[in-house]
């Protein structure tokens, strides 16, 4: 099997090239970043699919980030995102045979869904507000799949993780996921003595993460199967409120400043959990768990930042 993957140098594409290249099912793997084609541009993504000629792509590219990113720059989310998947997906109208796996997003679920957040929550209700245009963006990404499918007979699967982290995240002070968010910060901290480490929000929700590898052995686990779903989540199945994620990257950084919440900050969504029990029935399962999967993390920050 030949694979393309789109959003290759990304802490998702990254790791499913690291996965696939090591996975007997696979016979090439070609990750494709911005210079092998601007995903704006039909053209130039059609040109590229039709030069790689793959049996899959894997759809990992996406412009992404954490609360302050997605809630500042909705504009950017929302165009950003519709543009990448279109162009992707109308790239392969004239392809049939290319199965593609879409990878999105858990916010395209409901605010107020009942946790676990299964698939059947998906387009039950209003999203949460600070991240609604990147999830709309994911939304039309799987209906634009499912058109595609039913039109043109693509097998599409449409992958939604929970909250990932990992080697090659975006390790931003402001505009990252929480994981890397933190790590950035509470290094910084320890490196300058700081005596005390800010935290938005008041420790309390409920978040569920999941190491990058786990999505990319989970993809990896579908490349070859047939299944009538094609609507999967991908989670680790455990949460954890913000305020023990923070204990544990305090330990894992050895940061010795007291941990202060700013409750004037927005907390998000206060839990979601979703409910990864189809794709477990299938066979999958998570290896990582957070304490490894942190410590892994820190050592690969430490060594490319």
């Amino acid at each position: 099997m030949k694979v393309l993957i789109f959003g290759s140098n990304g802490l998702v594409g990254s790791s499913v090239n690291r996965v696939l290249n090591n996975s007997n099912k696979v016979s090439e793997v070609f990750g494709a970043t911005r210079k092998d084609a601007n995903l704006f541009s039909l053209e130039e993504t059609k040109s590229l699919i039709s030069r790689v000629s793959p049996d899959l792509i894997v759809n990992s590219a996406a412009k992404v980030g954490g609360i302050h990113a997605n809630n500042t720059q909705r504009v950017e989310f929302i165009i950003e995102n519709l543009k990448i998947n279109m162009n992707i997906f109308e790239a392969c109208i004239e392809n049939s045979d290319i199965k593609i796996i879409n990878l999105g997003s858990s916010c395209i679920y409901p605010l107020n869904a009942k946790n676990p957040i299964s698939e059947d929550s998906f387009l039950t209700g209003k999203l949460e507000p600070t991240n609604s245009p990147y999830a709309i963006a994911k939304i039309a990404g799987i209906e634009i799949g499912r058109s595609l499918n039913i039109q043109y007979g693509n097998d599409v699967i449409n992958l939604m993780p929970t909250n990932l982290y990992g080697p090659n995240d975006n390790f931003s002070e402001k505009d990252s996921h929480v994981i890397p968010g933190l790590i950035k910060r509470m290094h910084k901290s320890k490196v300058t003595n700081a005596e005390s480490f800010n935290i938005w929000g008041t420790g309390e929700p409920l978040r569920e993460f999941l190491f990058v590898d786990d999505l990319s052995k989970a993809v990896e686990f579908l490349i070859d199967k047939k299944i009538e779903i094609d609507l999967l989540n991908v989670g680790s199945g455990h949460e954890i409120t913000i305020k023990n994620l923070a204990e544990k990257i305090k330990k894992v950084i050895d940061y010795q400043g007291e941990l202060i919440f700013d409750t004037s900050m927005p907390d998000g969504n206060p839990r979601k959990l979703i409910d990864s029990q189809k794709i477990n029935n299938l066979g999958w399962e998570p290896t990582i768990d957070l304490d490894e999967g942190l410590r892994i993390t820190y050592s690969w920050f430490l060594e490319n930042n």
